[in-house]
């Protein structure tokens, strides 16, 4: 029996409803948060775009504790680990509502990222492990409507917070939602862990985060000029070499945090690069829509979450068909016309305008709610295609910390493209501002497209052991 599994028993069927519930809260944080960006900018007083760095400190922050989130459920047992990574989350709500300025705010968001950094990637690993990867094109599409939900009450929930309260609500929703969280964890789930943990790489921890933190923050600076060219350059090739080290030495110990050696299985590499680019485009498309909707073009809170509403709504209708696409198209055929209709999809809301009918963006907003939900589900499922089964529990970190990493560089992204078109923004007209987020939205095409080009290296019958795609018939 699986060591993971062991203990299981009969809370197995439990354990996706557990893992959808962690996926509920983190995404309901993101789209809730996302919708308010403006309000809270005005509020603090701050332009919306710097307000980039509440939404990828928190991304970031994941990227960053993922890779030891397995490290501690084998440690300290997954109900432990998951006891305190809600709670600590719901805390860091609590503090974020609190807030008194973006820099407080940004730092209660990096707390709060590891929370759910502990949280959702261990909720998932006990589901890799439970069950057999002939169901996990059906399993994970499953759990993922918790991810799919919280879009899709996010919006309109948080609109109505605003306009009905403080923007503070916005963080002190989750109290609740975490209080029932902590209840069910600690009543239905078993502790489930190994009898002896590795020891933790923590030089490798230490190597691997600094790396990626101070790329972040001199990517996430660049627009406001907290460094000349050169300090920017000199930072930038710091951060590789922090990370050259880290290869080095993971490549030398028996249990690093993460093993890169495990891409040079072709299909996970592939999918780990496609699944990069395409999350750039999707994590940075938020932020620019609800800047271009109530900034650029003066709509409410309300009716940029209606306009936006579509797309999580399209993500769940197409769940269900999801595994009859895959088992009949296959992956590579799959991944590469939705990247390209994604693509288009992107380029089509950078021609958006104030006259342009609603029923426009309508469509487009469940476009990508489509291409999304197809890509996550396909992109989760071909990672563990040719993966050993003593391998699941690595991938499964390297794909989280992967993830969340693309979508903090997609804000960051898609905010500097925008910021560097828009010029001055202290006294840029708004023609200037959503010409600036048009430019942004462009850039976001262009990262879809390489991954359109990633996908092509795909053979047909790649991710057969859990699409069942046998080609032409």
């Amino acid at each position: 029996m699986d060591r993971y599994a062991r203990g299981v028993g009969s809370t197995t069927k439990l354990v996706p409803w557990l893992s959808a519930g962690t996926l509920f809260m983190e995404s309901l944080d993101t789209t809730i948060l996302t919708i308010a960006i403006p309000v809270i900018a005005t509020a603090l007083g701050v332009a919306p775009l710097e307000m980039k760095s509440v939404l990828s400190y928190y991304t970031l922050s994941l990227a960053l504790f993922i890779p030891i989130s397995g490290w501690c459920a084998e440690r300290f047992g997954a109900r432990r680990v998951l006891l305190a990574a809600i709670a600590l989350f719901t805390v860091s709500a609590l503090a974020c509502g609190l807030a008194r300025g973006v820099t407080t705010l940004a730092a209660c968001r990096l707390l709060q990222g590891a929370g759910g950094a502990l949280m959702v990637p261990v909720a998932r690993i006990l589901l890799v492990r439970t069950f057999p990867r002939s169901k996990l094109v059906a399993i994970l599409s499953l759990v993922s409507i918790g991810a799919i939900v919280g879009p899709m009450v996010g919006p309109l929930t948080g609109a109505l917070i605003i306009e009905a309260f403080d923007w503070r609500m916005i963080f002190l929703v989750h109290v609740p939602i975490g209080a029932a969280g902590l209840y069910l964890v600690a009543r239905y789930l078993p502790d489930v862990r190994v009898a002896a943990a590795p020891r933790l790489d923590m030089m490798g921890f230490v190597l691997f985060g600094t790396s990626l933190a101070l790329l972040s923050y001199v990517l996430e600076g660049i627009d406001e000029h907290r460094f000349s060219p050169i300090g920017n350059a000199l930072l930038i090739a710091v951060s590789i070499l922090l990370f050259a080290g880290y290869r080095r030495h993971a490549a030398r110990i028996r249990h690093p945090i993460l093993r890169l050696e495990l891409l040079r299985i072709r299909s996970l590499r592939i999918t780990v690069v496609g699944m990069f680019c395409t999350r750039i485009a999707f994590g940075g498309l938020p932020f620019l829509i609800v800047l271009l909707y109530q900034v650029g073009f003066g709509y409410s809170p309300i009716t940029s979450g209606l306009l936006t509403l579509p797309q999580p709504i399209a993500a769940v209708l197409c769940k269900m068909w999801i595994p009859k696409i895959l088992a009949r198209y296959g992956h590579r055929t799959t991944f590469v016309a939705v990247t390209l209709l994604a693509a288009a999809v992107i380029f089509a809301f950078a021609t958006v305008e104030r006259s342009t009918p609603l029923w426009i963006p309508l469509a487009l907003a469940a476009c990508v709610g489509f291409c999304a939900s197809l890509m996550a589900t396909g992109l989760a499922t071909l990672a563990y295609a040719d993966v050993a089964e003593t391998d699941t529990n690595m991938v499964a970190t390297i794909v989280s910390t992967l993830q969340q990493l693309s979508i903090s560089f997609g804000v960051v992204t898609a905010a500097l493209i925008a910021t560097l078109s828009i010029g001055d923004r202290a006294h840029a007209s708004n023609d200037a501002v959503v010409s600036g987020l048009h430019h942004g939205l462009l850039g976001l095409g262009i990262f879809t497209l390489i991954s359109t080009l990633t996908f092509t290296r795909l053979d047909p019958t790649d991710g057969l052991a859990v699409s069942g795609y046998h080609g032409r018939r």
